[in-house]
């Protein structure tokens, strides 16, 4: 296979400098320094062979000593290793779009777990200066929920990838920004009155959304975590874990958790959602499962619960 080698561009995200060959617009740019300053670097290297040589039938996923690859078929071979080094190996007929989704998700998820940095899955908004995640399981509403606070002038952190690390006073949790853009589902577009012809469509019906004037380009400190899930019930419920309870909350929704044994990282990854459930409190929300949307509702009774905290 053939690759064309491109001049790389500095980026800025999850408290990164990150030199790609590969373009990124979705992130920042970084500033005017030399590239192999970068603490990512993003190449295209042709992995075809070193996935053959490594696969496992039926896997998409091969574990080598301090390096992931992993296989997304009619995509590319992603590469990710030593907490620093992405490769990307097209396949043919693919897009950058869908490309860029696994180097922005699961190779960035990788980097951080390997560098040690908890990255949970789900949204960051600002509320009064401080940082509140938004965690859940697909189709949750996490994205809907946060996209309602930048709705209603609160500033966006991240969405989907939250990077978050305990460089603060007394190891407190800190969450790195992450990038500008929203991933929402038509449904979402629809009740918020937003047009999804103006958007470029990332897969299936989901859209990505920039995020222009109301991002948060500065870490901020965590303090506190949100689980968003359906309910058959009627009304929105919301009430803190207590004891040991967050616990599996948080292990469950760190992004691509299942990948965290076979990185070597359990002992990290228990000693920082320890760490993390001992810094801040850890809600339990539950919205409405029918067609009913409650993103506002779920805005008002968040803001309730944690002004004055």
């Amino acid at each position: 296979m053939e690759l064309i080698v491109q001049q790389r561009k500095v980026y800025e995200s999850f408290g990164l400098r990150i030199a790609s060959e590969i373009e990124l617009p979705e992130l920042l740019p970084g500033k005017p320094q030399e590239p192999d300053w970068a603490d990512i670097d993003i190449r295209l290297e042709d992995l075809e062979q070193v996935w053959r040589e490594h696969e496992v039938p039926g896997d998409y996923y091969a574990f080598l000593p301090d390096r992931l690859l992993f296989y997304v078929p009619d995509i590319a071979i992603f590469s990710v290793s030593g907490g620093r080094e992405i490769r990307v190996s097209p396949l043919p007929g693919s897009g950058e779009t869908a490309r860029r989704l696994y180097v922005l998700g699961t190779c960035m998820g990788t980097i951080l777990i390997q560098r040690k940095t908890l990255p949970l899955h789900g949204s960051a908004v600002l509320i009064d200066g401080r940082a509140y995640a938004i965690v859940g399981d697909s189709g949750a509403g996490k994205s809907t929920l946060a996209k309602a606070f930048v709705e209603r002038g609160h500033l966006l952190l991240s969405d989907d990838v939250i990077a978050v690390s305990q460089a603060g006073p007394d190891g407190r949790p800190i969450v790195q920004p992450a990038y500008p853009q929203q991933k929402l589902w038509q449904q979402s577009l629809d009740s918020f009155g937003l047009d999804r012809r103006s958007f470029d469509p990332l897969y299936e019906t989901k859209y990505a959304v920039p995020v222009r004037s109301g991002f948060c380009a500065d870490p901020v400190p965590l303090a506190g975590v949100f689980e968003l899930a359906k309910s058959e019930e009627g009304e929105i419920e919301l009430a803190p874990y207590t004891g040991l309870e967050p616990l599996p909350i948080l292990r469950m929704h760190t992004f691509r958790q299942f990948l965290i044994p076979q990185l070597g990282g359990d002992t990290w990854h228990f000693g920082a959602i320890a760490r993390l459930a001992s810094h801040i409190p850890v809600y339990r929300l539950r919205r409405p499962a029918g067609p009913t949307f409650t993103a506002y509702e779920l805005v008002d009774r968040i803001h309730a619960a944690v002004s004055g905290s």
